[in-house]
């Protein structure tokens, strides 16, 4: 049995990761960046702030600093979330299942705290987490490891004893460098990456996995 649950936002608790891309394409095209697939494939996972410097080194532009090129992506994803967002298929029962076995969670995310608790507000969800982390409060984001180990902290839990649901390969690879667990969640567009490997296993959706959280250790990884 995991001793703790960590839940990735973006991906994980709600189909939102569309409408990051939206965000990008609509900011940064606005600013004249021309956004090559090849450069846009690596920025899943990544902080605002860490994809608003890619893009400008990229392209650099006048006429916006990069903080409100940042917080004009992250407004528009917070609108689209109110407008759209649902929770991720089976995860309303699956935290009900991990709440009934008195398993704590958390949540932590790249994404800024506001933009997170839009996003626990607007699904109703916010009740099921005693600890919710954002990427203002470590020195360095996702991939590496820093706010995995504050969430355990606030848990009260050893890293070890923690298993995450992560859905980007650079939020997995901060899971693993903490010495976490990993169950993913890829995107269909990513399924097939072999980096997923590292991971427990992956699914497309949470109705996929064993009903009781003491199975899920004992998943294994599938190509």
């Amino acid at each position: 049995m995991p001793h703790a649950v960590i839940f990735d936002m973006d991906g994980v608790l709600i189909d939102s990761e569309p409408y990051w891309t939206e965000a990008e394409q609509h900011i940064f095209q606005q600013l004249g960046v021309r956004l090559p697939p090849e450069i846009t494939a690596q920025t899943a996972g990544m902080s605002t702030k860490a994809v608003t410097a890619l893009w400008y080194a990229h392209s650099p532009w006048t006429g916006m600093t990069l903080a409100e090129a940042e917080q004009a992506v992250i407004d528009y994803v917070a609108r689209a979330v109110l407008e759209r967002g649902q929770a991720k298929s089976g995860l309303l029962p699956l935290l009900d299942r991990l709440r009934a076995q008195n398993i704590p969670l958390a949540v932590a995310t790249n994404s800024p705290a506001t933009l997170m608790h839009t996003v626990l507000d607007h699904l109703k969800i916010r009740d099921y987490f005693q600890a919710l982390c954002s990427i203002e409060e470590v020195s360095q984001g996702k991939p590496q490891p820093d706010i995995y180990h504050l969430a355990a902290q606030r848990l009260g839990v050893l890293s070890r004893d923690c298993l995450v649901f992560e859905d980007s390969v650079t939020g997995m690879t901060a899971a693993l460098a903490a010495g976490m667990r990993v169950i993913a969640l890829p995107a269909e567009h990513h399924w097939h990456k072999a980096d997923y490997q590292q991971a427990l296993t992956k699914i497309r959706s949470y109705h996929e996995l064993p009903a009781q959280p003491a199975q899920w250790l004992q998943l294994s990884a599938v190509g």
